[in-house]
């Protein structure tokens, strides 16, 4: 098993996450050829991209949600996640990247994000509450995130905070959503049902629902937010803890509701790799 090499060390200071469509006429694996995974860069393939040249079971685009909460789908073809300490190298590496893809694919979505506590071994959520807590770790995080070849499924969603709105909030009521103080980052036993810790308890699924997050916040002049991104062995787990947070179990919706809302969805897959390389013999290249 040789996941890609991006996807089990922790939140790096910076990112860009970068969604592709396909163009028409392109010679789509040729690109794909040309990509170079390692550990500052992350790759993931859509459900259409690989319909057009084999088959990976499980994998699908993103699947909408109305139904007392909007989660838009903006399901694309190609997802890269560049990582690393400096910003403009990875600028650089990005305006390589689409240069290299211009002929197949277009670029449709970009998103810099970043860690905020930079000295902390767990980044915060621009809410300034922890972000990642329960994610899993060592054997338990290989198990959650990998499929037994080295794959990796991943969903990632843009959210859009109102922190004008949380702030003017009191204490316990912020507290309340989060389902931990923030004093400490202690989870509050007596928490409403809808506080965030409760609805995606992963352990309370049958089966457990655990993903391995590697979310970053983000910050530009139209906003900021958090871009959420789990990792998982199949889409099951994200999908599970979506639909609980969504109330499609029993009608509660998660606090973050209350000041915050997704405006992407996408699914995509991560393929193992190979002697230094992607490996993209599932799909016949």
């Amino acid at each position: 098993m040789t996941p890609q090499a991006g996807i089990l060390p922790g939140i790096p200071d910076h990112g860009r996450f970068i969604e592709f469509r396909i163009r028409t006429g392109a010679n789509v694996a040729k690109a794909l050829r040309g990509l170079k995974a390692d550990a500052h860069m992350v790759v993931g393939l859509g459900a259409a991209l690989v319909a057009r040249l084999g088959d990976v079971p499980g994998l699908h685009g993103f699947r909408a949600v109305s139904a007392g909460v909007e989660v838009p789908s903006t399901q694309a073809d190609l997802w890269l996640w560049l990582r690393g300490s400096d910003r403009g190298e990875i600028a650089k590496r990005a305006r390589q990247v689409v240069r290299d893809l211009r002929g197949s694919f277009d670029v449709v979505r970009s998103v810099d994000g970043f860690k905020y506590g930079v000295d902390l071994e767990i980044g915060l959520d621009l809410s300034g509450y922890e972000d990642g807590t329960e994610n899993p770790v060592d054997e338990a995080a290989l198990a959650a995130a990998f499929a037994s070849d080295g794959s990796s499924f991943v969903a990632i969603q843009q959210w859009v905070h109102d922190l004008d709105a949380f702030d003017a909030k009191p204490v316990l009521e912020r507290n309340h959503i989060f389902g931990r103080r923030i004093s400490d980052n202690e989870e509050i036993e007596d928490a409403p049902e809808f506080a965030h810790v409760k609805r995606t308890a992963q352990e309370s699924f049958s089966p457990e629902a655990f993903v391995l997050r590697r979310s970053m916040p983000w910050a530009e002049a139209g906003g900021e937010g958090l871009v959420f991104i789990a990792f998982g062995h199949s889409l099951d787990a994200f999908e599970a803890l979506l639909g609980r947070m969504t109330g499609q179990e029993d009608g509660i919706v998660d606090g973050l509701f209350q000041f915050s809302h997704p405006v992407s969805g996408a699914h995509y897959w991560c393929p193992p790799m190979k002697d230094g390389r992607l490996d993209l013999s599932k799909i016949g290249i």
